[in-house]
């Protein structure tokens, strides 16, 4: 029952979201699971001496610590509710499988980046995807800024909807929290620098793990996706073919990909970032000028996406359930 009672909530969160999106006054559990993170990294980093493996040993202990509390604390309290008050255990449930999808808030965030350009300044319009991208923007021009924000809305199409979709769609708010841990923990330690080269590798490591699947599904559904809402889907097969792999996160280019080649425009490039030029490879073929319309056009994929991944992973959930359940009652017939 527990687990028709928590595919019922990831529907409904699902559809929370798409309605109310992440409102500014509430507080949301990533910022508990973000302070929970820079107060274990200064504990370990006391603990732990300062080499290349002491460090390295400390952020495996971070990931161990912060994705098996972040996991163990909404597993514990659901399992009570639902054994105790059910209806209380599926609406704590649905509330949290709200806060951890973000299809309303991607939206909304790159659609002020668009509302800017539109009627603002550049000067507002790089403040406003400043907010949404970690490239230096100063310089952006009104298509770097279109540019950065529709690179936004297709990677973040797998990290902050499909992929949190895909794992509460098999264990529910409790791998939700998970996986946010470990996507959190990526954005905060993982980066190659000196401060984070061996400290944050483990948490670099785990989330390239965790988001393998869900950025190839996620490719595979925004393309048919594409094709629905009537882009090139065609194209958007090719170009992910061939450009999937132009990233150095082997997960971040599978749905830019899919995103440049539906929109027939040229996505990636060189970046700069705290003052430093990156030298990255192009995603897709310029075989038109980007404008600003594809910000928008960028977010019909983007529903269309969510939306599909919804019906076909709680397709499976519910077959899966369906024949878990024809299997209990033959074992127990067989029995008798």
């Amino acid at each position: 029952m527990i687990l028709l009672w928590t595919t019922a909530a990831v529907v409904a969160g699902f559809i929370i979201d798409l309605i109310a999106g992440d409102p500014r006054w509430l507080y949301h559990p990533v910022r508990i699971i973000g302070n929970g993170i820079s107060l274990a990294e200064k504990l370990l980093r006391k603990i732990f001496p300062k080499t290349k493996t002491g460090e390295r040993a400390a952020g495996v202990v971070l990931v161990l610590l912060v994705t098996g509390i972040s996991a163990a604390v909404p597993l514990v309290v659901l399992t009570l509710l639902y054994k105790h008050v059910p209806l209380i255990g599926f609406l704590v449930e649905t509330f949290w499988c709200y806060q951890l999808l973000a299809t309303k808030s991607l939206k909304k965030e790159s659609d002020a980046v668009y509302h800017e350009l539109k009627y603002g300044t550049i000067e507002s319009s790089r403040h406003a995807v400043s907010m949404i991208v970690g490239r230096d923007t100063q310089n952006l021009d009104a298509q770097g800024v279109t540019k950065a924000a529709v690179e936004t809305v297709a990677e973040n199409t797998s990290d902050g909807v499909i992929a949190p979709l895909f794992y509460m769609m098999i264990g529910g708010a409790a791998f939700g929290f998970a996986y946010k841990a470990i996507n959190t923990m990526d954005s905060m330690v993982g980066y190659k620098n000196d401060k984070y080269q061996y400290f944050g590798t483990a948490a670099a490591k785990l989330d390239d793990v965790v988001n393998y699947i869900p950025a190839r599904l996620s490719a595979q559904i925004m393309i048919l996706a594409s094709g629905i809402a009537g882009f090139d889907s065609k194209n958007a097969r090719m170009i992910y073919k061939r450009d999937r792999y132009n990233h150095a996160s082997p997960n971040s280019a599978h749905t830019e990909a899919v995103m440049a080649g539906a929109l027939n425009i040229r996505l990636a490039g060189n970046a700069w970032y705290f003052g430093k030029l990156h030298e990255k490879p192009y995603i897709g073929d310029a075989n038109r000028e980007i404008e600003i319309e594809d910000i928008r056009r960028s977010h019909r994929i983007l529903y269309g996406t969510a939306v599909l991944s919804l019906i076909i992973f709680g397709a499976v959930r519910v077959a899966v359930l369906i024949l878990l359940a024809v299997t209990v009652y033959a074992s127990v017939y067989l029995m008798l």
